[in-house]
Parts: structure tokens; C-alpha cells; sequence
């Protein structure tokens, strides 16, 4: 079998990695088996051996014990002692011989077979009486014959009171050869059916184990980019396929998810981009289409540069978004005051303020882990929107705050034109506007927020936006107390 292979071909059989799961679980189904088999088999052959002796030995032990009994009662009575001598032959396939001898080494009775004429020095050393012996000697004559012998002492008894006489007894016990010959060839036969039998039912187990693989197999089959809505998961399924079920389920929730956002992302990328170009393209039109004054060729190019710099923007902001989807971004942590942050990018806003008379407020201090560049590009997005979409004498409060758990929150509360309840879920997807902020500012790409949401995520924070129509948004930024 492939187990007794010297060279280790069957393990190479087993780690074969074009075997199918049912050949490698039939092999291990019978290699199990066979180490099964061979260690019963081993057992019983043993014990079946330990049997045959243990019964052999007390067969000798019964027959001494009767010529003992005879010798007790009247070793003048020679038929009671050749009746006890052929007890033991009653067996057809047993061959008994037993000799009782006295002290000078003069025969007293011996079984009726002249083949009995083993030599009296062959017989180990007797055993005292009322003693058996424990064990018994092998003896192989020169023909093949094999024989169990024993010997012990036995005390005579009426007049004879005092005198001890030697009982030599022997077992022939050659037909155990064939006997044992044919255990071996039974157990063979019962070793090669039972790797058969344990072949075709491990093939059957396991076909009908990985019966739930085929339907698996099948369902995903049917899976494609248009038909992502098939899943595997059911009742039925082992603990240990419902588990692989369940994630490649997951799997497929993630990918259904993604191929809608990359759906809605290209349909998304082409609306706004058609915008814009054909801005670009009726602006050149106009200009092809007559001689113009120097003046007029610099206002269509002046014109079609803010187009050019809104268009790069949004590229800017698609590969920033890209980048930091892939974990592309590295983030070097620092220490930084958030107000001084802030105050930064209002005296930036300071003629917008002005011009738009906002009430501006800020209060509290607290410092954040975060990389100085994103943290203010995620802090101008905020404020930015803050304030190109609150009216004219309106106000925006900002504020800072350090929260029991060590998080800093940093709160921007406006009165501008607040997002709509059904609009509200929406905010931050890309290029999504809400239709006030498109009437507001046509030319904006819807960008800011989901760059925002990027970067809080890439520093382990959160964004959290509520906001009533026409009665202000609040947007709070959640830092982390360390950094990540």
C-alpha cells in the first residue's frame, strides 16, 4: 500500500496540488483505516497467540494436578494413574504425553505411545509439589515438531507416605503452525477488504461531504460584473462552509457596493466634466467664428483659464481622493495648535468676512495629532464652504473643544442655507451638490466634503454634519486624542 513506501511517494500523492479533495480524502480515509486495521489485527493476533499458550499451559496444569491426586491416593494403582495420563489426549487435534517416574529414575507409568521418547534431560528442572509451574519450556525436535514440557515433584500417599515420584508431562503442540497460518491468512483477506470497502465508502463520504462545494461552485459561476446580487449563504451548509459561505457573501457585498459607487463615480466623472469642456468648446467657437480686438481674444482666454484652473481642480482632487483609497498617502503625525490653525485660514478668508459682513467667533484651544498640510486642507474645505454659502450678514461660531476620552472636536456652526433632510445623507458622496449650493455657486465640483471625510479617515477621525433648510449647517471634525 502506498503508506509502505520507503521514499515518501505517499505523502507526495497527498500534497500533489492537482489531487482533488475526494482523492486526498480517500487516501487519508484508508491510510487511517489501514493503521486501524493493522493495530486491531495486531491485537487480536496477539491476544489469540496469548490464548492458545494460556490455555496449553493449563492443560498441562490440570493434567499434572490429577496425576498428583492419583499418587496421593494409591500410586500402587496403576490403571487410576493411566486413565489421568490420557485425560488430556480426549482432544482429536491434541497430542498429550506424561510419564511418572520414581526417584531413581525407574519408569512407573507412561502414556501408551511409543512416539513419546523425549530424553529425560530435556524436561526443565522440576517444580516442588503443590507448586505448578508457571511456565513451560519449547522444545523442537530435529523432524519440526514442537512441544511444551514441564516437570514437578508429586508426594505419594497410604504405605507409600514420604516417597515423592517426578511427573514429566508434554504438550505437542505443532498444530498451532497451521493454525496460526491460516489466522494470518484470514487476517490478510480481512486487511485487504477492509482498505476496499474503506476506499469506496470514503469516495462516497466525501463526494457526499463536498456535495455543498458543487453548489457553491455553481452559484458563483453564475456571478458576473452585470449580476452581482447572487449569494451563497444558506441554512444547510456545514459550520465550516457556511463560514466560507458567509465571507465570500461579504465579498460580494463589498464588490456589489464598489461597482455602484465606480458606476455612479463614472457617471458622476462624465457629468461634470461635460460641463466645463463644453464651456471651453463654445468659448472657442465664439472665438473662431469672426476676427476679434486683441481685448476680446484675452477676456475669451482669461475666461477659459478659470475654466482650465476649475478642471484641474477636480483632477487634483480625483487623484488625492484615489490616492487616499489606496492608503497611498503617508501621514507624518504632529503636534499642533488647532486655534492657531484656524486663525490662519480666517485672516486668509479676512476680505470674504469683510465683504459678506459675517459675525465670526472662535473659542477654545486644544492641540491635535495630524499632518499640518491635510489638516489644513480639510479645515479650509470646512470653512470655505461655511462661508461662501452663509448670506450676507450672517455668522459662523467656531469652537474647540477636548471631550472626556481625550477626542478633539472642532465645531463650525453657520446660518447659511442649511441642506435639505432628503439631501443631508447624501453630502459628502462625490460631485454630489445640493441644489441650492448649484443655483449658489455653478461652478463648484462637489468635492470638498469628500476630501474632508478622506482625510479624517487617514488620521483614524470622523466627520459629523447636521443642518436644517434655511437655518444653518454645523459641521464637527472628531480628532483622536493620539495619534494612529
Amino acid at each position: 500500500m502506498f503508506w509502505k513506501s520507503g521514499n515518501g511517494a505517499g505523502l507526495r500523492l497527498l500534497s500533489q496540488p492537482s489531487a482533488s479533495i475526494t482523492y486526498r480524502l480517500t487516501l487519508l480515509y484508508m491510510f487511517s483505516a489501514g493503521i486501524i486495521l493493522l493495530l486491531a489485527i495486531g491485537f487480536l493476533f496477539y491476544a489469540f497467540v496469548k490464548t492458545l499458550e494460556e490455555n496449553n499451559i493449563e492443560l498441562l496444569h490440570e493434567n499434572v494436578r490429577n496425576i498428583r491426586e492419583a499418587l496421593y491416593r494409591d500410586p500402587d494403582d496403576l490403571t487410576a494413574l493411566n486413565r489421568q495420563l490420557v485425560t488430556g489426549a480426549e482432544p482429536q487435534f491434541i497430542k498429550y504425553y506424561a510419564r511418572v517416574l520414581r526417584e531413581d529414575g525407574s519408569v512407573v507409568v507412561a502414556t501408551p505411545d511409543n512416539g513419546f521418547a523425549l530424553p529425560y534431560e530435556l524436561f526443565p528442572q522440576p517444580v516442588a509439589a503443590g507448586i505448578l509451574p508457571e511456565k513451560a519450556m519449547r522444545y523442537r525436535t530435529p523432524e519440526g515438531k514442537k512441544f511444551l514440557l514441564v516437570a514437578a515433584w508429586a508426594h505419594a500417599g497410604g504405605r507409600h507416605m514420604g516417597e515423592r515420584y517426578l511427573v514429566q508431562a508434554a504438550l505437542d503442540v505443532s498444530w498451532e503452525r497451521s493454525m496460526i497460518r491460516r489466522y494470518r491468512l484470514k487476517a490478510q483477506f480481512i486487511f485487504l477488504a477492509g482498505i476496499l470497502t474503506s476506499a469506496l465508502a470514503a469516495i462516497m463520504v466525501a463526494r457526499r461531504a463536498l456535495r455543498p462545494l458543487d453548489d457553491i461552485t455553481r452559484t458563483i459561476r453564475r456571478i458576473k460584473a452585470t449580476q452581482l446580487n447572487e449569494r451563497v449563504t444558506q441554512s444547510r451548509w456545514p459550520r465550516e462552509l457556511a463560514e466560507l459561505a458567509t465571507s465570500f457573501d461579504e465579498m460580494l457585498n463589498r464588490l456589489e457596493d464598489s461597482f455602484a459607487r465606480l458606476s455612479q463615480f463614472s457617471f458622476d466623472l462624465a457629468h461634470e466634466l461635460r460641463t466645463p469642456i463644453n464651456n471651453l468648446m463654445g468659448e472657442a467657437e465664439v472665438a473662431l467664428a469672426k476676427p476679434r480686438t486683441v481685448e476680446e481674444y484675452q477676456e475669451i482666454l482669461a475666461s477659459s483659464l478659470e475654466e482650465y484652473r476649475g478642471l484641474l481642480r477636480m483632477i487634483e482632487g480625483l487623484l488625492f481622493l484615489a490616492r487616499a483609497d489606496s492608503s497611498d498617502i503617508v501621514i507624518e503625525h504632529t503636534r499642533l495648535e488647532a486655534e492657531q490653525e484656524i486663525r490662519a485660514l480666517l485672516d486668509y478668508y479676512d476680505a470674504m468676512i469683510r465683504e459678506k459682513r459675517l459675525r465670526v467667533t472662535l473659542c477654545g484651544t486644544a492641540a491635535v495629532f495630524a499632518d499640518q498640510v491635510l489638516l489644513r486642507r480639510v479645515l479650509n474645505n470646512v470653512l470655505s464652504n461655511a462661508i461662501k454659502y452663509t448670506p450676507e450678514d450672517g455668522t459662523l461660531d467656531i469652537s474647540i473643544t477636548r471631550q472626556q476620552n481625550g477626542t478633539v472636536c472642532i465645531e463650525f456652526q453657520d446660518s447659511g442655507i442649511g441642506i435639505a433632510p432628503d439631501e443631508l445623507n447624501q453630502i459628502g458622496n462625490r460631485f454630489y451638490r445640493s441644489e441650492l449650493s448649484k443655483r449658489l455657486d455653478p461652478k463648484g465640483a462637489g468635492l470638498g466634503l469628500s476630501i474632508a471625510k478622506s482625510i479624517m479617515a487617514l488620521h483614524g477621525g470622523s466627520i459629523d454634519i447636521k443642518s436644517n433648510l434655511g437655518a444653518g449647517t454645523c459641521v464637527r471634525l472628531l480628532f483622536p486624542s493620539t495619534a494612529i
